[in-house]
């Protein structure tokens, strides 16, 4: 029987945690892919805010109906990828891919067009769309491609594509708006949108760690069907209220809320409120993008390191992800009244940087408790769940300012309130993440036993 041209050439039944070393090279080309896509996804999430001031000047339009524009964005995001995540078992990650990034490009093309409120909305719309399931799709297909106890590098970068696309191409997007105006820097994304599809055609197959290498007369008649088989594992109810997926939710519920805050208002309220040009503007911005990238380059790696020293998965990963969001909480708490100067660059640096790090490792500790035939759908349902902040932060954000005293006052209270959910979800994820704990009471007969400790026999406390 031919093989499928979705699924990457068989290799012989990989051990636990080992990657032969032909199936490593194609991984981390693979990867590559996949970190382009998620810079590409980060681009043209924050154009709009880059182009905001001079968008908002040629419209006359205000702040509340810019946000109403910019969350736009996340009207059908979530459900995207709540709905896409359902049905991810019955469609290869090459496939789905390609569509998406097909869809970026289009999306580009109603503000080309007509550039108008509606057209805008339209372009937004379609453009959540087709990017909602973006992070957990391509997060399901490198996890194809690396085996568990591996991913946690592989998780950063491709987390770390965001930072990565944000920290590129804010100085080159906002170049192309100063000096060529701002519809042009929409053209030049859906130009590299483009390019990418034409590339991932011919790498972006499935890997050797995941079910879809099974053939049609290997599979069993639920999953030809597309239904996980009742070796799948727990019920779905079960796995999304456990601690650590409910956990997971809301350190990127928390993450989220931030970065929809700083992709639509970052930019204006460094020009309007800190009076820095449109270039200082996009410089800070990616500042603020290396430092996220820096954290999720280093901190997952030391993660995967304390996870083979035998630390917990509770310890290395869980609260890790809810300290990140809680201290990037209480330094967008302190920024409006920090004044100028370092100490509120470095308070915009913590705000907007340390929260990322809970992006990856929600998606590790989750897969840590859910069965691969699962994964998929209940990936989509974290992003969906997590993501919601972008449907109402940036309108909520331009409410805010637009019936504040002043605006300075209005941010003053944006940034507070967005303070104090960060906070809030920050602590609930330490609490509640227990990988092994859940995984435990999820699957006893699959769950793998405490780890042992360092230099003793004794199992790491939970």
């Amino acid at each position: 029987m031919p093989r499928s041209t979705d699924t990457a050439p068989a290799e012989s039944s990989p051990r636990p945690g080992h990657v032969p070393h032909r199936t490593e090279r194609r991984a981390w080309v693979v990867l590559v892919m996949i970190v382009v896509f998620m810079m590409i996804s980060y681009a043209d999430k924050a154009v709009l805010g880059l182009a905001a001031v001079p968008l908002m000047e040629e419209l006359g339009i205000g702040k509340s109906t810019y946000g109403l524009i910019s969350s736009s964005f996340y009207l059908l995001f979530s459900l995207s990828g709540l709905v896409v995540g359902f049905f991810s078992a019955r469609i290869s990650s090459r496939t789905l891919l390609l569509t998406m990034a097909a869809l970026w490009a289009i999306a580009q093309l109603p503000v080309l067009l007509v550039a108008a409120v509606p057209s805008l909305i339209a372009g937004r719309v379609l453009l959540g769309v087709a990017e909602g399931p973006a992070a957990s799709m391509s997060m399901r297909a490198l996890y194809k491609w690396f085996p568990a106890g591996r991913r946690g590098l592989p998780s950063a970068l491709q987390i770390g594509g965001a930072a990565l696309g944000t920290a590129v191409s804010a100085p080159l997007l906002t170049w192309l708006i100063v000096d060529r105006g701002w519809r042009s820097a929409f053209v030049a994304l859906m130009l590299v949108s483009a390019a990418w599809c034409l590339v991932w055609p011919f790498v972006g197959h499935d890997g050797p760690f995941g079910g879809e290498r099974k053939s049609a007369g290997e599979r069993k008649p639920t999953e030809r069907a597309g239904r996980p088989s009742r070796a799948a594992g727990p019920p779905l109810r079960a796995l999304l209220t456990n601690g650590t997926v409910a956990g997971g939710i809301l350190s990127a519920f928390g993450s989220h809320w931030a970065l929809a805050l700083s992709s639509a208002w970052l930019p204006v309220y460094l020009q309007v409120q800190m009076g820095m040009s449109a270039t200082g503007a996009s410089t800070v911005i990616s500042g603020v993008s290396v430092v996220s990238l820096v954290l999720l380059l280093s901190v997952p790696a030391y993660v995967d390191r304390l996870k083979r020293r035998g630390v917990s998965s509770r310890r290395a990963d869980g609260i890790p992800q809810g300290a990140a969001v809680l201290v990037a909480g209480c330094a967008l708490a302190l920024l409006p009244f920090a004044g100028g100067g370092p100490v509120q660059l470095l308070l915009t640096a913590m705000a907007f940087g340390c929260h990322a790090v809970a992006l990856p490792l929600h998606y590790v500790t989750t897969a840590t408790v859910v069965p691969d035939a699962r994964r998929g759908a209940v990936f989509g349902v974290v992003a969906a769940s997590g993501t919601l902040p972008g449907l109402f932060v940036p309108y909520l954000t331009g409410h805010l300012v637009d019936n504040a005293a002043t605006e300075a006052a209005g941010y003053t209270a944006a940034f507070l309130l967005s303070a104090g959910v960060m906070a809030v979800c920050g602590l609930l994820a330490i609490v509640t993440i227990r990988p092994e704990r859940d995984a435990r009471r999820l699957n006893p007969a699959a769950a793998p036993a405490p780890a042992p400790q360092a230099g003793g026999s004794k199992p790491v406390a939970q």
